[in-house]
């Protein structure tokens, strides 16, 4: 292959989306039936590579996603949580809301008989911020 044709591929695959990206701007919460419906027991998520934009600044805030819950009739299927988590990326969210919305549409999937979000977002400016929200049916 010539380096014009090489350079004209990697161009054009550079611009196809990936079929990563396309799975997180799908990302939408799936659930499936809790195996232990009546048994109340705690499932406990750790998402640390949380990043969302400051709607003010446009600089990237990361945080750590701790997501606490008890099922109800639905269990949250863990890829389709992470896709979720990812498709904030790109969007523009102070860290209250972020942490308000990840709460309400996780309540929206699943039902849970109570769950808790907590976004501990990396120190910026020497500014440490903590959103803890919950939820109880």
């Amino acid at each position: 292959m010539t380096t014009d044709k090489l350079t004209e591929s990697v161009s054009h695959a550079s611009q196809e989306i990936k079929y990563g990206e396309r799975d997180i701007a799908e990302g939408k919460l799936i659930t499936f039936p809790n195996p232990r419906v009546g048994r109340r027991y705690d499932i406990n998520i750790t998402l640390p590579e949380f990043t969302c934009k400051c709607p003010f600044s446009g600089y990237p805030d990361f945080a750590t996603i701790y997501v606490s819950y008890v099922p109800d009739e639905r269990v949250v299927e863990l890829k389709a949580l992470k896709l979720y988590i990812n498709s904030y990326r790109d969007r523009y969210i102070s860290h209250e809301e972020s942490a308000n919305q990840i709460l309400d549409d996780f309540v929206a999937a699943c039902h849970p008989l109570e769950v808790t979000v907590k976004a501990d977002f990396t120190p910026r400016g020497n500014v440490h911020t903590v959103v803890e929200v919950r939820h109880q049916k």
